[in-house]
């Protein structure tokens, strides 16, 4: 897998919902997980960074620092945010942003129905890191990248010094 780089124009399309789970869609969610892990300290990824345009993302906060909630590897097809609230700045990075970090202000507690990869829905709930990881991913999901939502780019947005 390769990863879309920012400026890449494929960022910013939005993903179809995945209608049919098979074997095609299981295999690419395995594929994903393994380039999640492959990539170290990476949280999480979601299908359109490596030019899959489906609304499938995988979040595992395990063993982060900032972890304060963990349902540990989290596979969502179809991710919906369905409830949110409280206020949290953090600062994020990205793999397809790859020189960049930046304060970002997101809910601090989120409710998601989804899919799992055997067809049944599912709903999570939430707070802290995880929520904000997983409300990253879903934004690629509709093209949004954690640049988009940094209000101050003079204040808030950093260089990377190590990646």
């Amino acid at each position: 897998m390769k990863i879309l780089l920012f400026p890449d124009e494929k960022l910013r399309l939005k993903s179809k919902k995945v209608e049919r789970i098979n074997y095609g869609i299981i295999r690419f969610a395995e594929s994903l997980k393994d380039f999640l892990y492959s990539n170290k300290g990476c949280v999480g990824i979601a299908a359109p960074q490596v030019g899959h345009f489906e609304k499938i993302i995988i979040v595992d906060v395990t063993g982060h620092k900032k972890t304060t909630e963990c349902h540990n590897l989290i596979i969502m097809l179809n991710p919906e945010i369905i409830e949110s609230s409280g206020e949290s700045i953090n600062r994020e990075g990205c793999l397809s942003v790859p020189d960049y970090t930046g304060n970002v202000e997101r809910n601090y507690y989120v409710k998601i129905k989804y899919i799992n990869l055997n067809g049944d829905e599912k709903i999570l709930t939430t707070t802290g890191f995880e929520a904000v990881v997983l409300q990253h991913e879903i934004d690629h999901l509709d093209g949004i990248l954690f640049i988009d939502r940094i209000t101050n780019l003079k204040r808030d947005l950093f260089k990377r010094k190590v990646y």
